[in-house]
């Protein structure tokens, strides 16, 4: 159980037997009365915002949230499968995965986060290299700006790289954002 004074941007809240993460927090403090918590709030299972605020004496659950390292394994139909250190098989829906499905590659370490026996949320490594398996040719002399062309990896996941990427170039990308970060190397 939290008390209003432990809450703070990022901490993982229990609202109404939902699990939420603080997404914005502010202290106030007016002239006369009790001191306010104004936060905003993000439930882990649906993605939806909530704006709660709290006084200083008001009492918050603490979720029952569980952490598993594991190892991606390989996805199946709507599932992708990981195996954690007792060789366990978990399967998770693509739907918990969102855009992440895209840049899973074998043997990838992996965390997922479980409310009740159920997985909300899996966390990949920043940055993965994945190989362009299809764009156009650049044309060269247009280098004046910071020109991008479409570019696809082989799960079909579509981004933009600069014009000087070609098929079969090794990329770097951000998973959290989804896009280029540079050019691991050369085809």
């Amino acid at each position: 159980m939290y008390s209003a004074a432990d809450l703070r941007k990022g901490l993982k809240v229990e609202i109404d037997e939902n699990p939420y993460e603080i997404t914005e927090f502010n202290f106030v403090k007016p002239g006369k009365g009790q001191s306010l918590y104004v936060c905003k709030l993000k439930n882990m299972l649906t993605g939806s915002t909530l704006a709660r605020t709290f006084r200083a004496n008001d009492k918050v659950e603490q979720p029952a949230l569980e952490e598993k390292n594991v190892v991606y394994s390989y996805a199946e139909g709507s599932d992708s499968d990981f195996m954690d250190r007792n060789f366990e098989q978990i399967s998770v829906p693509n739907e918990v995965l969102g855009r992440n499905r895209h840049f899973l590659v074998e043997e990838q370490e992996a965390n997922i986060l479980f409310y009740n026996d159920r997985a909300i949320e899996v966390r990949i490594p920043t940055f993965v290299e994945k190989v362009i398996t299809e764009t156009e040719p650049g044309a060269r002399g247009n280098t004046a700006t910071n020109v991008m062309k479409p570019a696809k990896i082989e799960s079909g996941y579509e981004l933009n790289v600069p014009l000087f990427v070609n098929q079969g170039d090794l990329v770097r990308i951000d998973t959290r954002t989804g896009e280029y970060v540079d050019r691991a190397r050369k085809s």
